[in-house]
């Protein structure tokens, strides 16, 4: 199959190009009815907003276009199947897990996961076996279980129904999942990856290994992170003999749209092509760009920056007394926005194309050396210990939870209590507290110093309260 081939773009274009006259859904009729002054920015895509018309194919019953578009990235990332997630990666999540474990089932999870792994999970009503991961030293944060707790909680649990891991982190910090992978097999167990953040893992030897190459079930690419995809747009691929193909394409067809964006599936289409296509020279101009980047954010006075499997990520470990909080600021003001600031880190990710902006960035950071207060006295946090057990279970099931009373207590009053709903800080929306799990000392101050630094705390204002169970130890 050629890779630079686009099926369901080349339709939706094809269909476009005949200026169809519409009776049927969406209602914005090709873009005829739509206000004015946002046409400027909508005209050309809403053409292509398109429904399930003869010629385009349907999402959850493909054997055209989308089928062909299927099929295209399945042979690129070197899957079985692969499926378009219009839900994002969090649509492929939930799908996998459901596919794989039900009420009651023992699953072997990553405690520093995504939120929706953890939604997941309370969906299926499956009993979590949480392995803890390492802490960091250089990076200053919790990357990955080692290979030897993984092996403890499969000796411990061997009826366990699957494995999920995180690979790599949201930094871009890989492990050898390989290894990970092989143990899980040698009980018969999948393993189930949320790759987000590495759909252009898929590069030959420009970049770490795709846990999909390594062995893995399912993974998961968030395509819109590092390809040029719309926003929510990613793949589920599949490779696997101990998971059902079956069901994963039910609980894909549960929870995604039954009307998916034609527009956003074509992205999906253009990032496969984009990817199957670089050349070497792109990838060296990329990372010539990348050490160019990193060059011009050198500032040794105030941060370091850290080392990453993945180039692309480049991270900004602010030394002791200098605010995170207050380098993005400066960024911002002068429209340069990173993607994820926490207590003493910035992350700002180069994209797969050189960078062009130089005098701008310079700037930007001459900005930060004239604008930026050193405080001597600035807080640290202290988080290497927040996992006490390297295996642990959540203190009450998803379906004892149902059946209890809730009430709200003041935050500095919630130890020894077991939350009734998850504390996500977000980014990067790996939950600090578990539904279901007891609250400890430690995640309060850890909680208040995040508050104290600005950062986000989503869906939920603190200052009112914690959710929790009406029962303590």
């Amino acid at each position: 199959m050629k890779q630079n081939a686009t099926p369901l773009l080349d339709a939706l274009q094809q269909l476009a190009e005949m200026n169809p006259i519409s009776f049927h859904v969406p209602g914005h009729k090709n873009g005829g009815i739509f206000p004015e002054n946002a046409q400027t920015y909508f005209n050309s895509i809403l053409k292509l907003d398109m429904t399930e018309l003869p010629g385009l194919d349907d999402l959850h019953s493909p054997h055209g276009v989308i089928a062909e578009a299927q099929n295209l990235a399945a042979e690129y990332f070197r899957a079985d199947a692969t499926y378009f997630l219009v839900g994002g990666s969090t649509a492929g999540n939930l799908a996998m897990i459901l596919a794989t474990c039900s009420t009651n089932e023992k699953v072997i999870v990553q405690r520093n996961s995504h939120k929706s792994i953890f939604n997941g999970l309370e969906l299926s009503g499956a009993r979590p076996v949480f392995i803890a991961p390492e802490f960091n030293n250089s990076a200053d944060r919790y990357t990955a279980p080692s290979s030897t707790t993984l092996k403890d909680a499969l000796k411990q649990h061997p009826d366990a129904k699957a494995v999920v891991l995180t690979y790599p982190d949201y930094f871009g910090k890989t492990f050898p999942i390989k290894e990970s992978i092989e143990l899980a097999h040698e009980y018969n167990i999948p393993v189930l990856v949320d790759e987000a953040h590495g759909v252009h893992f898929s590069i030959d030897n420009a970049f770490p290994q795709s846990a999909l190459d390594l062995g893995a079930d399912v993974v998961i690419h968030s395509a819109h992170k590092m390809a040029p995809a719309m926003t929510m747009g990613s793949f589920l691929h599949f490779r696997s003999g101990l998971v059902s193909k079956e069901k994963i394409t039910h609980y894909l067809q549960l929870i995604q749209s039954s009307s998916p964006s034609y527009p956003l599936m074509a992205s999906l289409d253009i990032a496969r092509s984009f990817l199957a296509t670089m050349k070497v020279e792109d990838i060296d101009n990329i990372m010539e760009s990348v050490a160019m980047v990193r060059d011009i954010l050198e500032v040794p006075e105030l941060w370091d920056i850290l080392s990453a499997n993945d180039q692309l990520k480049i991270t900004l470990h602010l030394k002791e007394g200098v605010s995170a909080k207050g380098v993005a600021s400066i960024l911002e003001n002068q429209h340069v926005y990173p993607e994820l600031v926490t207590h003493n880190q910035v992350l700002l990710i180069h994209g797969l194309a050189p960078f062009e902006n130089i005098n701008h960035l310079k700037k930007a950071v001459k900005r930060i050396k004239e604008q930026l207060k050193i405080c001597p006295n600035h807080a640290t946090i202290e988080a290497d210990n927040l996992f006490t057990d390297r295996i642990h279970e959540l203190a009450v099931s998803y379906q004892t939870i149902q059946q209890l009373d809730t009430l709200k207590v003041p935050l500095n009053k919630s130890s020894g209590y077991v939350a009734a709903e998850a504390i996500v800080p977000y980014p990067p929306g790996i939950p600090l507290i578990l539904k279901g799990e007891r609250i400890t000392d430690k995640h309060i101050n850890i909680i208040r110093h995040l508050s104290e630094q600005g950062v986000e705390i989503q869906h939920r204002d603190i200052t009112n309260g914690i959710s929790v169970l009406n029962i303590k130890e």
